[in-house]
């Protein structure tokens, strides 16, 4: 007794130096003994989420996604989880200092992808964690980077790619800039979150090979280069079992393969049995109620969960707690640079933008040209998905404003007609019209169909002859509550079809270009029109600056530089995942429902179409410029464990801008059938001046080649000859040196999570 005594006396000093703001920091001994005090109850508690505390150093911030457990008898703290992906999602309240908590919604996650640059991700990382350390929140429930297997899943625009390499390197960035600030990140959706329907229940029956090469190889690069705080389980089954209860994801490939030591946390609001989710590895249930805890202490009396697996769980939550800013007395000392993060934001959306076609260099437009502005959506822009991605932002700037800023001039007619359709649609499409000015930004903006302007020939011909150009922008929303449709959606609308083929005509028929702008979330259906068009720019969702933003780029004032973190087919039913996807709307049971079989295995994206020879309106990692470049003779060096690839890129046209360096890899064909080429490695230039050069410098591993060989469970490369590509594009290689590896490599692994039933995956037939 006498030693637990003097122990609560030192823990009560050392509390009484967190509020000194010294900081002690705890090591495993003082962890356990802490453990040691708590009842069980206390424990259960601890791994379920609460409401929260202003006790202590403990603080409640209104929005936050959640908070756990308090107990400040020992000077343990709630700590507070917000979203987002894009931004820190929290409610914007005045306090008595006077500020606003509003956040800067940055581009989505797929605009950031598409910047091929680790620096705007880890600056957009620490950005986000700069005003979450500002607003006092200690987790920031992102990244998310599952893989985009399929066009329609309706939350691809806040995930990085189809490829697990790029997701992989830009989320880690993101990490370690959010992480940078003393913030923690959660790495999400771990495993295969790939489909919105069915999400809650959906058994993802998926190839041991496939599996450990593409859909887990993004989280096994962010686990080993960045160390996030938490990862958070999806909701689906992976191997027949909940992944949130799946011991051999969660404790043997998370923790005994990849040595995570952080903490494991459920995504909120399905609550499974939680003495599953603690047996199979999870720690932290949010949001969490009452029930868990029960369920906890029961488990515990009845020996469903040992004292020792309830403890373990209980040091990853205290480890975590012991590093957050509420631990440390966080107290709210300033607002966040907002200016200078909307700046930013505003960069990266430039640097994200995809320029794909511009026929005898259309674009940039100069200054005080006449603008014909068609498309809703260029008058009522979209910032961002809906969701957890979105962000209590302070304005979205509208394509037709940011115009207007950058010099342009807008026809008074034309943008009096589509103020007035918005002005229309917005009181009869809005459901919440008495919610306030930041929630119709935010929470209730509306998504507006586009006009017809069947009858409208007048006023098109009118507008051509008075404009120097015409711009049409094409938007879509997208969000988590549901998978995109087909028609609509993917494919362009009844109403968008017109409006480009009776612009287009009538603009050209005068001799004069138009151009179109795709404020959109994905991928879509381009093939069928886009030669109608003389320019096409992706912004994507730009985020908060959208307007400004598109306005940079298309005046110049950058030069675009994105390219393609996924695939654009010809038509949807040449991706091969689109014969094991659900249809929104149809019957909600059985394939695809149920279960979904990914009997197209690795061949995701580039790697199938590549391999095939199929082709696609743009390929992986495509984009154009304004300027052009070359590429010099590569050199290939063997340092230690690594390959040491380097070129040189130099400008080779009249204005500034960057490039990106893609390293593919193709390696020798063995009984595990490769594809053409996989992306290794990539980087991206400064941005170089006319004539100007900068050697990139990629690096890789003989483990990074490997393929799964799922039948004796191991990583595997073979000894051969290897081509090593240097790209613009997936599709466009402008050198190549070859390698050899002289023996056979192996990495075994442990063979788990094999699909309940077996998949039948498809077998290329490849002539090469």
């Amino acid at each position: 007794m006498k030693k637990i005594l003097i122990l609560i006396v030192c823990l009560v000093s050392s509390f009484g130096n967190v509020l000194a703001n010294n900081k002690p920091e705890y090591n495993d001994k003082d962890i356990n003994n802490i453990i040691n005090l708590l009842t069980v109850e206390q424990k259960a508690r601890l791994l379920v989420g609460c409401l929260g505390s202003d006790n202590g150093v403990s603080h409640r911030v209104a929005g936050a996604a959640g908070y756990s457990f308090f107990i400040d008898s020992l000077g343990i703290p709630s700590i507070n989880l917000a979203d987002g992906p894009v931004g820190v999602r929290i409610s914007p309240v005045s306090s008595k200092k006077k500020y606003t908590s509003y956040s800067t919604c940055f581009p989505s996650s797929t605009a950031l992808a598409a910047t091929w640059s680790e620096n705007m991700a880890w600056l957009e990382g620490n950005a986000i964690g700069g005003e979450a350390k500002a607003y006092g929140i200690d987790i920031i429930l992102t990244p998310g980077i599952n893989i985009m297997r399929n066009p329609l899943c309706g939350r691809n625009f806040e995930y990085f790619s189809e490829d697990p390499r790029l997701a992989g390197i830009m989320g880690s960035a993101m990490i370690n800039g959010i992480q940078d600030k003393g913030i923690g990140a959660s790495l999400k959706h771990f495993v295969a979150n790939n489909q919105q329907t069915g999400k809650l229940y959906n058994d993802a029956r998926i190839s041991l090979r496939a599996l450990r090469e593409i859909y887990l190889k993004g989280f096994e690069i962010c686990i080993k280069n960045s160390d996030p705080w938490t990862v958070m389980g999806s909701y689906n089954k992976i191997g027949g079992k909940y992944t949130q209860a799946n011991p051999e994801l969660l404790k043997t490939i998370l923790r005994d393969e990849w040595g995570y030591t952080g903490l494991v946390m459920t995504d909120w609001y399905k609550k499974r049995d939680t003495s599953d989710q603690l047996n199979g590895g999870t720690d932290l249930m949010m949001p969490g109620e009452q029930s868990q805890v029960d369920e906890i202490v029961v488990g515990v009396k009845n020996g469903r969960i040992s004292e020792a697996t309830l403890n373990e769980s209980v040091k990853y939550m205290l480890k975590l707690i012991f590093k957050s800013i509420s631990y440390k007395g966080w107290q709210y000392n300033e607002a966040p640079d907002l200016a200078g993060n909307a700046e930013l934001a505003r960069k990266i959306a430039t640097e994200g933008m995809v320029l794909l076609k511009n026929d005898s260099s259309f674009l940039p437009i100069p200054e005080n040209t006449k603008i014909a502005l068609f498309g809703i959506t260029a008058y009522k822009s979209i910032a961002g998905g809906t969701g957890s991605s979105n962000v209590n932002k302070p304005h979205i700037i509208d394509l037709s404003t940011g115009l207007e800023k950058a010099g342009y001039t807008l026809n008074d007619r034309l943008k009096g007609l589509y103020t007035k359709y918005m002005e229309f649609q917005n009181d009869l499409l809005d459901k919440h019209p008495e919610s306030t000015d930041w929630e119709k930004i935010s929470y209730y903006r509306t998504v507006i169909p586009e006009m017809d302007l069947s009858k409208a020939e007048s006023i098109i011909e009118s507008e051509a002859k008075k404009s120097d150009m015409a711009l049409i922008v094409i938007g879509r929303g997208s969000g988590e509550e549901s998978d995109r449709r087909l028609e609509g959606d993917f494919y362009l609308t009844p109403e968008e079809k017109l409006m480009i083929e009776k612009v287009s005509s009538q603009f050209h028929s005068l001799g004069k270009k138009v151009a179109v702008i795709m404020n959109v979330c994905g991928v879509m259906e381009m093939n069928s029109w886009r030669d109608k068009t003389d320019a096409i720019l992706l912004a994507w969702f730009p985020g908060q600056e959208c307007g400004v933003a598109i306005a940079d780029v298309i005046s110049g004032k950058v030069n675009p530089s994105g390219k393609l973190p996924m695939t654009f087919p010809v038509d949807y039913f040449d991706v091969p995942s689109s014969r094991n996807f659900p249809m929104v709307g149809k019957t909600k049971d059985g394939k695809n429902f149920d279960y979904t079989n990914y009997e197209e295995g690795i061949w995701i994206g580039y790697r199938y179409f590549n391999t095939v020879n199929l082709s696609v309106a743009y390929p992986f990692g495509y984009g154009l410029s304004y300027t052009g470049f070359s590429f010099g003779e590569p050199k290939l060096e063997r340092k230690k464990d690594k390959w040491v690839a380097t070129i040189r890129v130099t400008n080779t046209g009249e204005v500034s801008g960057k490039e990106v360096v893609q390293l593919y890899v193709s390696a020798p064909q063995t009984s595990i059938q490769k594809p053409s080429s996989e992306l290794k490695a990539f980087g991206k230039t400064r941005d170089l001046k006319p004539g100007e050069s900068e050697i990139i410098k990629l690096q890789f591993s003989d483990y990074d080649i490997a393929s799964f060989d799922e039948d004796n469970s191991r990583w595997f490369t073979s000894k051969g000859t290897y081509l090593l590509s240097f790209g613009s594009s997936s599709r466009d290689f402008k050198a190549t040196v070859s390698f050899n590896i002289n023996k056979d490599k192996s990495w075994k692994v442990h063979d788990v999570l094999k699909p309940i039933e077996k998949v039948n995956v498809m077998k290329l037939s490849v002539k090469r």
